[in-house]
């Protein structure tokens, strides 16, 4: 049963009248600016919201805890997502100031969908301007979406080919990120309207334009892995190809901006899985100016060592 705090005029119960729609969006569009304004990231804005949309449209009264657990018990879903659905729920209820009884579910770890890069590479490629744009920054960088959501003109360095988190989101660390000119040139084709680089709309039109498009690319292509790759799967690529390349996972978490390494560790077992069948076998090319090292570069080759005046460079088979 919900108890109601004194100073709120709601009724809640398991008598209470439901909402109309009207009120239902009044609530939520309430709910999201009290997040936003309590520094909550983008994401876990979109996120809390679609669980309380999805909740009422399955039955359950935003007034009614019992409901609320009732439903929630109902779906189809796997513990975690439950968790995060209570979750929601609690900060919607702190907010609106009522008191329940929360269920418990365990959030347990999933090995989350690796995409192979041909695929991110098709999914930009059928992109358009804005929405390619920023998949490939997440590409680059390994950021959260909320991070490159957030990044402005000023943390993009044309000249050393670098862009700065410098907004990190789930109390990571900001860093700085080498990036491609292919990047920088898709960068440059963007207006500058404002002083962020993609503040036209917000994050949550942007992902549902991403979402369309992905669902044509997977059906253009009769690919479904392409229809499962995300801007959070892609970020996951970006930290399992960082511990291929160097085998050092304190590197990864500095690219990730993790805090915790327990939150990096899990590349190891995805880098060791995904490439156990794989073997090592190199292109090797040599290099001796400035233009035969930046064209190697480009096409992907590794610097390894110098010797004798040249400078060797390998690119996996």
């Amino acid at each position: 049963m919900v108890k109601v705090e004194p100073q709120t005029q709601e009724k809640a119960g398991a008598g209470a009248t439901k909402p109309d729609q009207t009120d239902i969006k009044g609530k939520l569009f309430d709910y999201s600016w009290w997040l936003k304004k309590n520094g909550y990231a983008e994401s876990t804005i979109i996120t809390n919201t679609k669980i309380l949309k999805t909740l009422v449209k399955r039955g359950a009264s935003l007034l009614d805890s019992e409901s609320i657990k009732e439903v929630i018990a109902k779906q189809e879903w796997d513990p975690g997502t439950k968790a995060i659905a209570v979750w929601a729920y609690d900060s919607f209820a702190k907010k609106i100031g009522l008191t329940w009884e929360r269920p418990t579910y365990k959030q347990t770890q999933k090995i989350p969908f690796i995409p192979m890069e041909t695929e991110i590479d098709q999914l930009i490629a059928g992109c358009g301007k804005k929405t390619a744009t920023f998949t490939q920054a997440v590409k680059e960088t390994g950021a959260r979406p909320g991070e490159v959501w957030q990044l402005k003109w000023v943390d993009i360095d044309t000249v050393n080919n670098v862009v700065r988190i410098n907004e990190p989101e789930k109390n990571s660390n900001p860093r700085i990120i080498r990036v491609s000119n292919k990047l920088m040139a898709m960068f440059n084709m963007l207006p500058r309207k404002s002083e962020k680089v993609f503040k036209q709309g917000c994050l949550r039109q942007l992902r549902r334009t991403f979402g369309k498009q992905r669902e044509s690319i997977a059906k253009k292509l009769q690919n479904p892995r392409i229809q499962k790759t995300t801007w959070c799967s892609i970020r996951h690529w970006k930290g399992t190809m960082e511990y291929h390349k160097t085998k050092d996972i304190l590197h990864v978490m500095k690219v990730l901006g993790h805090k915790n390494i327990r939150n990096t560790l899990i590349y190891i077992n995805l880098e060791n899985t995904i490439f156990q069948t794989q073997n090592d076998d190199f292109t090797v090319r040599v290099a001796k100016t400035s233009e035969e090292i930046q064209q190697l570069l480009e096409v992907g080759f590794e610097y390894v060592c110098e010797k004798d005046g040249l400078l060797y460079f390998r690119k996996r088979k």
